[in-house]
């Protein structure tokens, strides 16, 4: 019998001044329960990506209430075969998610939010909205939202220059704005209103929270993931999508079966540029 593995995600900026005192706790606790990921810390907050055994997971989630600053993390949940993760890390970091814009300080209302189930009735009215897809072009290529906006990001670093050129008519349309499981769009909005952009949402609990409480009515294609599993479809199940071990670009399995793809060595996304520095 294959034994399920529990993956879990979760984020909160808060200030923390003993981020560097947390790190070893953290890791000595996962190693304890068999779990393994990524955990960030940073002086703005938390970001975690776990997996391991349904019981591991539930004791992990004991220990960190009994810290009241975690305690209140809601974390989206997907069961895997295989343990997504190949070791278990725990980083001091800068950021959570890396932007340029240390020390974030959030401070949102409630308004500032939209619930999956909230966004679907939009779509189902076919409101006047704009879908901004705030993730970076090889996560979107996979898939999106029907209709949304692609900021075409090399990184997310590149959103606030992205943000500059986008026209001027959206600055006062209602722009719901989506990411992974929604870390991004923490930062992305104050950027967008720093912009002059005057009505923003995001999606409560990312794509992933509009999968698990919606499905995928108005998505189109898979959700790129950063673990092994690579990418998801709605019903939270891995699809056949691979990496390309020489570039690290997500392969569908159709891309799979371009020429160029040599497994371990190239795809159709970096053949070309392997082979100019052969003949150079």
């Amino acid at each position: 019998m294959t034994t399920q593995h529990l993956n879990i995600a979760g984020y909160k900026f808060i200030v923390l001044p003993d981020r560097n005192a947390l790190r070893q706790p953290f890791k000595q606790r996962c190693d304890e329960l068999g779990l393994k990921g990524t955990i960030l810390l940073s002086y703005e907050g938390i970001n975690i990506f776990v997996a391991g055994p349904q019981n591991g997971i539930n004791m992990f989630r004991s220990y960190l209430a009994e810290d009241e600053r975690f305690a209140d993390i809601e974390f989206k949940e997907s069961f895997s075969e295989q343990q997504p993760f190949n070791r278990m890390n725990v980083r001091l970091k800068t950021e959570i998610i890396s932007v340029g814009l240390p020390n974030f300080d959030r401070v949102e209302s409630d308004d500032g939010r939209i619930l999956p189930a909230e966004l679907h009735e939009k779509l189902l009215n076919d409101d006047d909205i704009v879908l901004l897809d705030t993730r970076n072009t090889y996560e979107t290529r996979l898939g999106t939202f029907q209709n949304a906006i692609e900021l075409d990001l090399d990184t997310f670093r590149s959103f606030p220059q992205a943000v500059s050129k986008l026209d001027e008519s959206y600055k006062d349309k209602e722009i719901i704005m989506f990411c992974t499981g929604g870390v991004r769009c923490e930062k992305a909005s104050v950027i967008m209103k720093d912009s002059g952009f005057s009505n923003i949402k995001q999606l409560e609990g990312g794509i992933l929270g509009y999968f698990e409480q919606v499905g995928g009515d108005y998505w189109d294609g898979e959700c790129f993931v950063f673990d092994k599993r690579v990418a998801l479809l709605p019903d939270l199940t891995e699809t056949g999508t691979t990496i390309c071990f020489a570039c690290r670009e997500p392969l569908t399995p159709k891309e799979q079966l371009h020429p160029a793809y040599v497994p371990g060595e190239s795809c159709s996304y970096c053949i070309d540029r392997r082979q100019s520095q052969t003949i150079h």
